[in-house]
């Protein structure tokens, strides 16, 4: 706030001495006392509220930057979840569209697994009686 250096406090008490006399001086220290007791009290109350202002327009600030990063990163994982699912339903048609019906073995009635007649794709090992399949 302002400062008062010695010379300048001894001066102002000369002048008051002077000018109130010394019946009334103590009074009017006291009074000036009590004035800046409550100057101070409403400074310091005024910076006080300024300051939680502050803290408080700094917590808004971060709660708004929090905001849009948690929404940018929801943006980001619903274009994961849309791309692994368009891949998913490209992979889908890919395979529907790749497997022959004939090439698929059949099970009987025993859930014992029949081969289907040899394709193109397959070939059957005279030896062994089974069917394999070429990747």
């Amino acid at each position: 706030m302002i400062e008062i250096s010695f010379g300048k406090l001894v001066l102002i008490a000369v002048v008051a001495l002077v000018v109130l006399g010394p019946e009334k001086l103590p009074g009017a220290a006291r009074t000036v006392g009590a004035l800046l007791r409550r100057v101070r009290t409403g400074w310091d109350s005024v910076r006080s509220e300024v300051e939680r202002e502050l803290e408080i327009e700094e917590i808004r600030r971060s709660a708004r930057e929090a905001a849009a990063k948690a929404e940018a990163m929801k943006q980001q994982w619903d274009n994961s979840v849309q791309s692994v699912h368009k891949g998913a339903g490209e992979l889908d048609q890919q395979v529907r569209h790749g497997i022959q019906p004939e090439a698929a073995p059949s099970v009987t009635a025993g859930g014992v697994a029949e081969s289907a007649p040899a394709s193109a794709g397959t070939t059957a090992s005279a030896g062994e009686g089974a069917s394999h399949e070429r990747v």
